[in-house]
């Protein structure tokens, strides 16, 4: 998909369901892409709604830009990609990064989002000592390469004993990462650095927008805690822990996270037509 905004990325993505359905676009983290919603794409086709699953600029199959990647260009990318569906609202999701830029584009967008979907992730600006660190570890990934940053990470984005236990995910999370353009994760790493506080936009979420919240329950990066005080931020959230998880409990739990995203969903269409 090539949108009409000549500064938006070209877009490669998933379209699953019946396209009159209720659309619920996912937006994979860093450093993975759009394959890692696949246990999702699947369970809510099946239940009767249209998932658009894409790769982020940079990532997948999504050609690299070198430089920076701000998260409002993230976020104007994936309405530009609504725009081209003809779709005019959807329930937004995102993991980690994704979650962050599910954020960007509620503060950019926020007619276009009918529900936010938050997993394993933080509304919290960086620091400057994190923002160094971000355009450290750019710098490393353009000089490394992209190999020996997932071998040190894959026991924190999956709960150190889902490594062995599920070799499977592992694997794949493994490939996801591997196979990531330096020049993309770089450039995303470096707007990650700049974005912005995002709590003050979803305190003011509406009862009409509802949100979950989701976080495994071994996450180290962002854990329960942090979840907990993104849950109270947000006055109509929900909260889900997902147990025998860490950083991707789609992945590592996925019938799980499935059960509580299905439920969240169909409260959320349950509620709009009671409102009718």
């Amino acid at each position: 998909m090539n949108p009409q905004n000549g500064n938006a990325a070209t877009m490669f993505f998933d379209d699953l369901g019946l396209r009159g359905a209720e659309p619920v676009l996912l937006v994979h983290g860093h450093p993975f892409n759009r394959t890692m919603w696949a246990p999702q794409a699947t369970a809510l086709a099946a239940a009767g709604y249209r998932v658009i699953a894409p790769d982020l600029r940079g990532y997948g199959e999504n050609p690299a830009r070198p430089g920076v990647t701000p998260f409002a260009a993230f976020a104007d990318d994936l309405v530009a990609l609504l725009d081209h569906l003809d779709i005019e609202q959807a329930v937004v999701g995102g993991v980690s990064m994704g979650g962050q830029i599910a954020m960007e584009l509620w503060l950019r967008h926020p007619g276009r989002v009918g529900g936010l979907v938050l997993s394993d992730t933080s509304p919290v600006p960086e620091t400057e000592e994190s923002r160094t660190l971000r355009r450290e570890l750019a710098d490393r990934l353009l000089s490394e390469g992209m190999e020996p940053y997932a071998g040190e990470v894959i026991d924190k984005m999956l709960a150190p004993y889902n490594v062995a236990a599920l070799p499977q995910a592992a694997a794949a999370v493994m490939s996801m990462m591997c196979a990531t353009d330096p020049e993309g994760a770089a450039a995303a790493l470096r707007g990650r650095a700049e974005r912005p506080d995002y709590r003050p936009a979803l305190a003011a979420l509406p009862a009409s927008v509802p949100c979950l919240v989701l976080v495994g329950a071994d996450d180290v990066y962002t854990p329960v805690a942090e979840a907990e005080a993104l849950h109270a931020l947000i006055a109509h959230s929900r909260l889900a822990v997902i147990d025998g998880a860490g950083h991707l409990p789609g992945v590592e739990q996925p019938e799980a996270f499935n059960k509580a995203l299905l439920e969240f969903l169909a409260d959320n269409r349950s509620g709009r037509q009671a409102a009718r």
